[in-house]
C-alpha cells in the first residue's frame, strides 16, 4: 500500500482486515495469531503502511487543498475511484464493518487520487534530480529532498517538504510561482533562487530577479535582490544579507565551497550527500577550527583525505562504512 499508484494487493487487504480487527477488543488467541502473521517482514511492512496511511488520512482529511484535489481527481478518474469502493476490503467471515471499511477505502482511494493530481518528486541521499514542470519552470532537487506540486488555475504553488531545491520560475504574471517550505512562503517574480529547508529554519538565496519572502502566519515580508540571502525561523525573518549566491547554490554544478567554515559544520554539509557518514571525534576547540576549500559533492573520501591532512586527523572506517575522524595520539590538541 506504500505505492499509492498501484492496486492494493491481497497482502494489503489482509493488513487492512487486521487493522480493523485489532481496533476492537480481541481475544489473546487473536493477538497471538496476529503476531504470527506479522513475523513475515512483508506482512509487517503492509500493516505499517496501513497504520501510516490511516494517520495521514486523519490529519489531512480537512485540508482544503486535498479536498479540492480529490474532487478534481474523482471528476477525472471516476473508474479508478470505483475500483476502491468499500466492498473490496471486506469479504466473507473477515468482513470489515461498513464505516471502517469505507474509511479505509477512502484512505487508499483518496491518497491514490491525490497523488494523481499533485505530482511528487523525491531524491535519495546523494542523488540530484532535474524536474521540468508543466508551465516550463525548472526545479533541480538536491540530496534527500521531496517536492509536491500544487498547481491551480490562479497560482503555481510547490511545497518543499524536505531538503533543497534550485528554482527557475517561468514568467507568468497571471499565476504567481510560490514555494512553500515549512512556515516560509517564497513568491518569485521571473527569477532563479535556492530554497533550503533544514530542521528549524528555511534559507532563501537569490541569484537573479526578485523574490518576496514571508511567513504564512506573520504580516512581515522581505524582498530579496540578487546575491542576497535570508533565513526564516519560527521567530520570523532575518534581515537580508549579502552573499555569493552562485557559491551558495554551487551544489547545482556539483561543488561545495567552504570559506572560513567551522570543521564540524563543513562535515555536517558533506554528510548531506554521503551514504557513509563522517563522525568527528575531537575536542570542541578542534571542531571549531575553520576550513576553506572547494569539494565535489558526494566525494566523501577526497574531503576526508583533505581535512585529515590539514588538521592531523586519523580516519577510521567502521564495519558499517561510517568514517571516524580523530586526532592522532601523538598530537596534542589545544
Amino acid at each position: 500500500m506504500s505505492d499509492l499508484t498501484a492496486e492494493p494487493t491481497p497482502r494489503d487487504l489482509e493488513a487492512a482486515r487486521w487493522f480493523h480487527r485489532l481496533s476492537r477488543p480481541v481475544s489473546s488467541g487473536a493477538v497471538q495469531e496476529f503476531y504470527e502473521w506479522r513475523r513475515d517482514a512483508a506482512n509487517a511492512k503492509a500493516y505499517a503502511d496501513v497504520e501510516a496511511t490511516w494517520e495521514a488520512t486523519k490529519r489531512l482529511a480537512n485540508d482544503p487543498d486535498i479536498q479540492a484535489a480529490t474532487a478534481e481527481a474523482l471528476r477525472r478518474h471516476p473508474a479508478q475511484a470505483r475500483l476502491r469502493r468499500p466492498g473490496l476490503l471486506g469479504v466473507g467471515p473477515f468482513a470489515i464493518g461498513a464505516t471502517v471499511a469505507a474509511a479505509l477505502a477512502l484512505c487508499v482511494a483518496g491518497a491514490w487520487l491525490f497523488a494523481q493530481v499533485q505530482p511528487t518528486y523525491e531524491t535519495r541521499v546523494g542523488e540530484q534530480r532535474l524536474v521540468v514542470l508543466k508551465d516550463g519552470s525548472r526545479v533541480r532537487l538536491n540530496t534527500n529532498s521531496r517536492l509536491i506540486v500544487r498547481f491551480r488555475s490562479d497560482e503555481r504553488r510547490v511545497v518543499l517538504a524536505r531538503g533543497e531545491g534550485f528554482f527557475e520560475a517561468a514568467h507568468d504574471t497571471a499565476r504567481p510561482f510560490v514555494v512553500e517550505a515549512g512556515g516560509a512562503q517564497v513568491r518569485a517574480i521571473g527569477t532563479k533562487f535556492d530554497v533550503r529547508r533544514d530542521a528549524n529554519a528555511v534559507r532563501v538565496t537569490l541569484l537573479e530577479g526578485q523574490v518576496r519572502v514571508a511567513r504564512a502566519d506573520q504580516p512581515a515580508a522581505a524582498i530579496l535582490g540578487p546575491n542576497q540571502q535570508l533565513t526564516v525561523t519560527d521567530a520570523g525573518l532575518t534581515a537580508p544579507r549579502a552573499t555569493n549566491a552562485r557559491e551558495a547554490a554551487g551544489w547545482v554544478s556539483g561543488r561545495l565551497t567552504f570559506r572560513g567554515v567551522a570543521l564540524e559544520d563543513a562535515i555536517a554539509e558533506v554528510n548531506r550527500y554521503a551514504v557513509h557518514r563522517i563522525a568527528l571525534k575531537a575536542p570542541e576547540a578542534l571542531a571549531r577550527q575553520q576550513i576553506s576549500g572547494v569539494f565535489d559533492t558526494g566525494d566523501t573520501l577526497a574531503f576526508v583525505a583533505a581535512v585529515a591532512l590539514e588538521f592531523d586527523l586519523t580516519p577510521t572506517t567502521d564495519p558499517d562504512g561510517a568514517i571516524r575522524l580523530s586526532p592522532r595520539q601523538s598530537t596534542p590538541v589545544a
